[in-house]
């Protein structure tokens, strides 16, 4: 598997003092799974080029008790891709860059963001290119991917998954460095370790200042922690709390929409259809997914034929307004009793869900 960063900043052999790593010297690092091989195939004031090799060694990750069955033991694609290996990796070896550590040689360097071009050998994106594209992109980065076959021999094997990746942009390495820990083992969806409560804290670490507002966080969270619905759930509620809405933006948004809705009667006009239709419906045990505030929450508990009424949020702060608008703690218990607040997300499968006559969204 093999990373590689090129520059062309001026000086170009300014990565160095960014790497923590000297342009002249050949390093080697043993890991848990095999070795490690950090160099410059290049180092000019021109140009210069960082690369990052991993020699993953298959048996030793057998022994290790890696979790492989069958012929998946001898015969896998681990040791040749980007996965979860290279972000170890990244942090093993590249650990000061990772987290901005400045240089005293050049002062500043770490908070320059400075034209960068990371080349992944060969990166398996499940999804295909269009993943690789929703991830990078909008975090400013120009994406080349060049599709790798499998074998023209055997076309009914279908389009590969296997891209050899490239991506441009002036950035800052600590933040590239970043975006590739946390990326390409959502690219892959696998990880080679046990995933816990640790991941989420790696996860947010390596994700603050820019996860919060990606348009497919929830998507990252997800492969990110495995597709561990409470994990993910969990993650997804931190990163609303502590980045994406803070508790007043929440607050002052909802007010500014109730404000600005209030001539046109337009929210009560959207609230009255939902609720007519459930009427209509028949139906008597209802959800409300993506309850937010607890507007449509505050009608339904009015009409006696809901019996059973769960509002579900990713946010907890939003459960949190929901339940002082519908004063839980002052009903009735009849009307108490009838009405439940989740913590959980629309794209997760949750028992807790099930068995409802109607749901609105």
């Amino acid at each position: 598997m093999l990373l590689t960063i090129t520059t062309t900043h001026q000086p170009a052999t300014d990565l160095g003092y960014l790497l923590r790593k000297r342009p002249d010297r050949i390093q080697s690092f043993e890991l848990s799974f095999g070795s490690a091989y950090f160099f410059y195939p290049e180092a000019t004031a021109e140009r210069c080029t960082a690369a990052l090799l991993l020699d993953v060694d298959p048996v030793g990750l057998i022994r290790s008790g890696a979790r492989f069955s069958g012929i998946d033991q001898y015969v896998n694609d681990r040791p040749y891709v980007a996965s979860s290996f290279l972000s170890v990796a990244l942090s093993k070896v590249l650990g000061t860059a990772l987290s901005g550590n400045e240089s005293t040689e050049r002062p500043g360097l770490a908070d320059m963001p400075i034209p960068m071009v990371a080349r992944l050998a060969v990166v398996p994106c499940i999804g295909g290119e269009s993943v690789l594209r929703r991830l990078f992109e909008p975090l400013g980065y120009e994406v080349r991917a060049t599709a790798i076959a499998l074998d023209e021999t055997f076309p009914e094997w279908g389009e590969s998954p296997y891209f050899t990746v490239e991506l441009t942009a002036a950035v800052r390495l600590k933040d590239l460095l970043a975006h590739l820990y946390v990326l390409v083992p959502v690219l892959d969806t696998e990880k080679h370790y046990w995933v816990g409560q640790t991941e989420i804290e790696k996860l947010l670490r390596r994700g603050a200042g820019w996860l919060a507002g990606h348009p497919e966080r929830e998507l990252i969270v997800e492969r990110y922690l495995k597709r561990d619905r409470s994990l993910a759930t969990e993650a997804l509620a931190q990163l609303i709390r502590e980045g994406g809405e803070p508790d007043d933006e929440m607050e002052e948004k909802a007010a500014e929409e109730e404000a600005i809705e209030q001539p046109l009667r337009l929210h009560d006009v959207r609230l009255s259809a939902v609720l007519a239709e459930l009427r209509a419906s028949g139906a008597r045990k209802v959800l409300d997914l993506g309850c937010g505030g607890g507007k449509l929450l505050e009608s339904l508990i009015k009409e006696p034929q809901f019996t059973d009424i769960v509002g579900a949020d990713v946010s907890h702060r939003a459960l949190e307004i929901a339940t002082r608008r519908l004063r839980l703690d002052q009903l009735p218990t009849a009307h108490r009793e009838r009405i439940t607040l989740l913590q959980t997300a629309l794209t997760y499968r949750d028992c807790r869900l099930e068995g409802f006559d109607a749901a609105a969204a």
